[in-house]
């Protein structure tokens, strides 16, 4: 296979050419069974041909919108293909969305089909598919049957496929759609407001697609790539970077079994390249610490000499001669556990989706293992800008724009990316078109700077900057971050718009409330312990340790312990795992005022 990226017409040529090339390799795995099962290249591009014959048998036509409602599968990546395939438009949704959020989306997209993976999924879905009343078709990819007969056919995927047998390079052929031609509408989950459906053209993302491939073989070298995929394929970041992504490097793709398996899975695995979201790093860097940590006073001090040692060298560029000795310690003793534990042949690992808190990257750039952090909007492919080793990485920055990326800072701060990366607008929503894309430019949101070696850094999103009852301007996503880097917090939303100090919402961390009430004489009564005084004590400790490192403006001088975790089933985080703000503010906004009184 050639060591560079064709210019493809669309993501369906990209798909059948690598397929050919690979053949009977595998390319799609999941658990069966207790036992990983492959889908080959050639199965998968017969599956696509057949697919998307079926779904132009039952009547879809060219730019009919299809839904996609599953978890992360073979599946998944089949139909999505098939969807295109048939020149259709494929509407990925999240598998935890609300009937009223399926709803919207059905109304809002016109999806004409639905492809639904399982019944359980089709019991939210289905009230929501009738009352739209748009919906003609559902397909279930496991035996979905509707309860009477009504306004909606039901079909079996599997049968689609094997009623219409087709061969791929008939199919290839009639894929004959542009880069310019929309090829998915993505609907990100927002902070606020109904979801808004982001029109992703082929060209969008091919140009990511591009960018990336660029990044891994200048720095890291093109091989026989495997991917674990995680985040749900329904946001973007996932959709282009863990499926079209390995699509364009003809590499495999492991489907996880779930966050509960993900360590099991990337040590069975052995992925080369991880994509994550920055919350999932934080909870990885807090299990490998208490693993290490349960090893002795030796495996801790390892790492905190490991950690020491990285620092300086992110600091200086390279570190002393007095080091030499224990640097090598560590590289013999500590490094290689590390890398198992990652199954072993990591080349990379890629976070994106949020802000990640430097000293959390700085902590497995200090392991050995290449952390990238990169930057994007679903509005942009996602993806704009990465770190790289050629580049010098820096973890307070994003890295510098991909190939092919246009950005400067608008003269609020404000970060404006140019380019084919960029989306063709909201669709059937023209005043935020207009509101966000100006002149060719897409408005991010995002504030930032450019530094002199051209790399990006975020300093916070423009909607979400705190300003106090002074006009100072506070980024609460760096405090937040700073706080969830404390032991006995996992998580936190800091507020203060218009109002003379900081205050926050603070989730303890489980694993520390049970050590905590080990320690203590207190019952683990989740409810009491908010009101217990040495238990919120030692909440205010950890507060106070992050405060020393803050600016007057930006510490929390007043908390609230969280009624429970944020979750995305009780909407106070996004699929994406971002913290809803208006949602938080809703439930604790009255206690959150209370604060600031006496």
């Amino acid at each position: 296979m050639a060591r560079q990226l064709e210019h493809f017409p669309n993501l369906v040529a990209m798909f059948f050419t690598r397929a050919r090339e690979q053949g009977d390799k595998p390319f799609l795995w999941a658990k069966q069974r207790g036992s990983w099962v492959s889908t080959s290249w050639a199965d998968a591009a017969r599956q696509v041909a057949s697919l998307a014959a079926g779904l132009k048998a039952i009547g879809l036509v060219p730019g009919d919108r299809v839904m996609l409602v599953s978890e992360n599968r073979p599946e998944w990546c089949i139909s999505d293909l098939a969807i295109m395939a048939a020149g259709c438009v494929t509407v990925p949704t999240y598998i935890t969305n609300t009937e009223r959020d399926h709803q919207h989306i059905i109304d809002n997209s016109g999806a004409r089909a639905i492809i639904v993976s399982s019944a359980k999924l089709a019991r939210i879905l289905l009230p929501a598919a009738l009352q739209a009343g748009g919906a003609e078709f559902v397909i279930g990819i496991e035996d979905v049957r509707a309860s009477q007969p009504g306004a909606i056919d039901f079909h079996s995927w599997h049968r689609l496929i094997a009623d219409h047998p087709t061969d791929p390079v008939t199919a290839e052929a009639q894929a004959t759609f542009a880069r310019d031609d929309l090829a998915c509408i993505i609907y990100t989950s927002g902070t606020g407001g109904s979801p808004r459906g982001v029109m992703q053209h082929h060209g969008a993302i091919l140009h990511n697609v591009a960018g990336t491939t660029d990044i891994i073989s200048s720095d890291f070298g093109w091989d026989e790539e495997v991917f674990l995929s995680f985040l749900p394929l329904s946001h973007a970041y996932e959709h282009t970077a863990g499926q079209h992504f390995p699509i364009a490097l003809g590499g495999q793709i492991y489907y996880s079994e779930g966050l509960d398996k993900l360590a099991s899975n990337i040590e069975e695995t052995r992925p080369t390249i991880m994509v994550v979201v920055p919350r999932l790093f934080e909870v990885l860097r807090a299990r490998i610490t208490k693993t290490v940590e349960k090893q002795g006073k030796v495996s801790t001090y390892l790492l905190d000499r490991a950690v020491a040692l990285g620092a300086k060298r992110a600091a200086a560029g390279r570190i002393g001669l007095l080091d030499q000795p224990m640097n090598a310690l560590v590289g013999a003793l500590l490094k290689p556990k590390i890398a198992k534990r990652f199954g072993g042949r990591i080349k990379a690992m890629v976070s994106g989706g949020a802000p990640l808190t430097p000293e959390v990257g700085l902590f497995f750039e200090s392991l050995g293992l290449s952390f990238l952090q990169g930057y994007g909007q679903t509005e942009a492919g996602p993806v704009i800008a990465c770190n790289r080793p050629s580049a010098g990485i820096r973890m307070d920055s994003v890295g510098p724009p991909m190939r092919g990326v246009e950005v400067r800072i608008a003269d609020d701060g404000e970060i404006l990316v140019r380019g084919e990366l960029v989306m063709h607008g909201y669709w059937r929503n023209d005043a935020e078109t207009a509101r966000v894309l100006k002149d060719g430019w897409l408005h991010t949101g995002d504030i930032g700077l450019i530094d002199e070696a051209g790399r990006i850094k975020i300093t916070d999103r423009k909607k979400d900057i705190i300003v106090n009852d002074k006009g100072d301007n506070i980024a609460p996503q760096k405090v937040e971050g700073m706080l969830t880097l404390q032991p006995e917090i996992v998580q936190a939303m800091i507020a203060g718009d218009r109002r003379p100090y900081m205050v926050a919402v603070l989730v303890p961390d489980p694993d520390w409330v049970q050590s905590y009430c080990a320690r203590s004489a207190a019952g683990c009564n989740f409810k009491a312990l908010g009101e217990n005084h040495d238990f919120r004590a030692a909440l205010g400790t950890a507060v106070e340790r992050v405060n020393k490192d803050l600016s007057q403006i930006e510490r929390v001088r007043r908390f609230i312990i969280a009624d429970e975790p944020f979750t995305i089933e009780n909407e106070q985080l996004t699929p994406s795992l971002k913290i809803r703000r208006h949602v938080l503010r809703g439930v604790y906004g009255a206690r959150l005022d209370a604060l600031y009184k006496g």
